[in-house]
């Protein structure tokens, strides 16, 4: 219990070495810092990639053939505009973008507030609801749904490209979308069962 002769707001003073290990939890911002500059680097390629599409569907042939690269697409003849394979190929990749860009969110703002230090988001009319009742678990939860989320997205991307890849593909990536779908289930039950019985303790 926290002394109520001490100051509001202020825990118990720390000796130097409880003090400097507890103070390196700081040494986790430049990595938080690094994945900001990643989500960066994520909105310029989303960018690029839609402005190829609006180019491509304004008959652009360079801005088409460089669609055709980067989303991996091999069809059986010469594409001489877009198609509704192509579109649909083109919009799932930037879902994935925003998916993934979602997953950075979630570890940049829930791990910050998590592992480093308090945010004091309270009352702000922009704090995202699940960050209300963030704790390791939850952020754990999280980003194994995530995971899956844009494990989905790419496991579609396959199937509607299914011709540019062999059967081992398509099984591989199939057999590791329920790994990840096992894997979250096997996390989820997990912190159920841990945090049952003080669940029901709380309920006495």
């Amino acid at each position: 219990m926290q002394d109520p002769h001490l100051p509001q707001g202020r825990g118990p003073s720390l000796g130097p070495l409880p003090s400097l290990i507890f103070a390196s939890r700081w040494l986790q911002l430049p990595l938080y810092l690094g994945l900001i500059v990643a989500q960066g680097v994520y909105v310029v390629h989303f960018l690029l990639e839609l402005w190829h599409l609006v180019e491509a569907a304004a008959g652009s042939q360079t801005a088409l053939q460089q669609l055709v690269t980067s989303i991996g697409y091999r069809p059986s003849a010469e594409v001489s505009a877009l198609n509704e394979t192509m579109i649909m190929l083109v919009v799932l990749a930037l879902i994935d973008v925003v998916m993934i860009s979602n997953l950075l969110i979630m570890v940049i703002v829930g791990g910050y507030e998590t592992f480093v230090s308090r945010m004091n988001l309270e009352g702000h009319p922009d704090q995202p609801e699940w960050l209300s009742h963030v704790n390791a678990s939850v952020l754990k939860v999280k980003l194994a749904t995530a995971i899956i989320g844009i494990s989905s997205i790419h496991l579609l991307k396959t199937f509607i490209n299914a011709a540019n890849y062999s059967d081992k593909v398509l099984v591989a990536q199939t057999v590791i979308h329920i790994t990840f779908l096992l894997s979250a289930m096997a996390i989820a039950m997990t912190d159920r069962l841990l945090v049952g019985p003080a669940g029901e303790v709380e309920k006495h």
